[in-house]
């Protein structure tokens, strides 16, 4: 006992030691606050983006930079609802199949220059440009010939978004879309400067003196793995409103590292706090659970690249029965109640829970598997497929990205299986970076993947796995689903479109490409002098009209 107390307090003090090196140039006390007259905070995002380009982005961690450099035409409140961004305001025809926006004219770039329409329109052609290979593209689509235009059937100019003055910006749709205000919100629809991206488009968005942005904060230094650095951005059109002077978004992926410098006063907000400390975080309101629109799941690779990855795991995951049968032999609420424990409810479809439909109301989902484990048909399943008690089963691997959450998670699933199945499972860990490369590249057998609502409809759940997706990580490919998908986003009637939309999750279930595990919540462990932080169902942290009281 003595031995065990002795190791706690080293591991201890090593990661104390290795926070306090994390933040080595702030000196002994934290710099966040108002001692020098400026209000300054840092938050941690877990990660060191992939990238920060509004048309290229597709993780959390980067779109929590890219909300709070952009504005898009419109801006959400402290309910989710849009409101004026750059746009001021708009008309909507009666068909809800052109949206006309007008820009209010003193909004501005970083740099001073005039935010125009047509940097509206170029960077969402610039998104929806095959050479682009942006993974977003399809968020595009709802915009007239999109779609056509990225798969090379359509020019640029027959893609339905036209600035017709610099203050106007006419948007025709292939289908009334009852949530694209909230769309024009989100990363991908932000602006992005032709002249600043076509000179440097590779690292324009590495650089601070070339990263211009027209929303609230401006980047002044990027530091590779540690942090990115903002100040309140001068020409911002409602400056006035903003009163922090800066954010500094620190990149720490090890959770006993940045909580405890959370702990010590060297980071004002985090998200993800160790599992094993969540619960009394949130007993004495050191931690508060937000609502989290999102799933947290495995990816099953089964598209043609599987073979080259491994050839016998590829011939496994092809066989539905077997996909099935390691969903069934996952419990999910002992995973939720033993493992993660911060509140997350087991996922028992792939739309969650707390999802809205057409109509204002709960989607309604189904339970497809049950909440915790079904051995038996688990068991019944893998020897239909040719394993008895896992016999001949070759051995699999996951794959996730650093964070003790990550693992923590791997290693219940595989104890699961081993003892549920019968069959061995090795686990693979990499950075956030590598993980996502090997996600886009489908270069893995069972992938750790996660997904956020990127606006409040099943829609964004179910569409990304249509046919070529970019952001179809397993490779998923069946005729019947992409033309539910396209049937349901061309729908007008709203109970219509919610019938297409369960058809077209009872056919991605029925084929199971992916194994949902459960639905997530935000735990956010936040300074309790910081004010007025938009804590998003969408993943996102706003500071527009965030405060730091003395």
């Amino acid at each position: 006992m003595l031995k065990s107390k002795k190791s706690k307090m080293l591991a201890l003090l090593v990661t104390l030691a290795v926070a306090g090196s994390v933040f080595a140039g702030c000196g002994s006390k934290s710099t966040s606050g108002t001692a020098s007259g400026k209000k300054v905070i840092k938050v941690n995002i877990g990660a060191d983006p992939k990238t920060i380009d509004p048309g290229l982005n597709n993780s959390v961690e980067g779109a929590k930079v890219i909300c709070n450099a952009f504005e898009g035409l419109t801006n959400l409140d402290k309910d989710d609802k849009p409101i004026p961004g750059v746009a001021e305001k708009w008309e909507i025809s009666k068909d809800g199949l052109t949206y006309t926006f007008h820009l209010r004219k003193d909004a501005k770039w970083s740099d001073g220059k005039p935010v125009t329409a047509k940097d509206f329109e170029y960077a969402w052609k610039r998104a929806a440009d095959p050479n682009t290979a942006s993974e977003y593209a399809y968020q595009i689509y709802y915009v007239k010939n999109a779609e056509n235009y990225n798969k090379k059937k359509a020019t640029a100019d027959e893609v339905g978004v036209k600035a017709t003055d610099d203050q106007t910006l006419v948007v025709t749709l292939e289908g009334p879309t009852l949530y694209f205000l909230s769309l024009t919100a989100f990363p991908t629809y932000a602006p992005v400067r032709k002249d600043i991206v076509e000179k440097n488009p590779k690292d324009w968005a590495n650089k601070a003196e070339t990263y211009i942005s027209n929303g609230p904060f401006v980047m002044k230094e990027y530091k590779p793995k540690d942090s990115l650095n903002f100040e309140k951005n001068p020409n911002y059109w409602n400056a006035k409103e903003v009163k922090l002077d800066r954010i500094e978004f620190k990149t720490l992926e090890n959770e006993s590292s940045y909580f405890a410098a959370f702990k010590s006063g060297q980071l004002d907000m985090l998200d993800k706090p160790p599992a094993q400390e969540t619960p009394n975080l949130l007993k004495d309101g050191t931690a508060v659970a937000y609502p989290y629109l999102g799933t947290y799941y495995y990816n099953l690779n089964v598209s043609p690249n599987a073979e080259n990855v491994n050839a016998e795991a590829a011939k496994v995951l092809k066989d539905v029965r077997v996909r099935k049968a390691l969903t069934y032999a996952i419990d999910r609420t002992a995973l939720v109640e033993k493992v993660t424990k911060s509140g997350e409810k087991p996922a028992t479809s792939f739309v969650p829970s707390a999802a809205s439909d057409s109509n204002g109301g709960k989607f309604k989902n189904k339970e497809y598997y049950p909440a915790t484990a079904d051995v038996a048909q688990a068991k019944k399943l893998l020897a239909e497929a040719g394993y008895p008690d896992g016999q001949g089963f070759p051995k699999l691997e996951i794959l996730y990205n650093t964070m003790q959450g990550h693992q923590n998670v791997a290693q219940a699933v595989q104890d699961m299986w081993k003892k549920n199945l019968g069959i061995d499972v090795q686990l693979r860990n990499v950075e956030r970076k590598v993980h996502l490369t090997e996600l886009n590249k489908r270069n893995y057998q069972i992938a750790r993947d996660g997904w956020i609502a990127d606006y409040n409809d099943p829609m964004t759940f179910i569409d990304q796995f249509t046919t070529g997706n970019e952001q179809n990580h397993p490779g998923y490919a069946n005729a019947e689903f992409d033309k539910l998908i396209k049937a349901a986003k061309a729908e007008a009637d709203a109970t219509k479109r919610v019938a297409l939309m369960h058809q077209a999750e009872d056919t991605i279930m029925n084929d199971m490409p992916f194994i949902p595990l459960y639905e997530y919540t935000e735990v956010v462990c936040m300074n309790k002098k910081l004010k007025n932080v938009h804590v998003s169902p969408l993943g996102f942290f706003y500071f527009r009209d965030a405060d730091l009281e003395k």
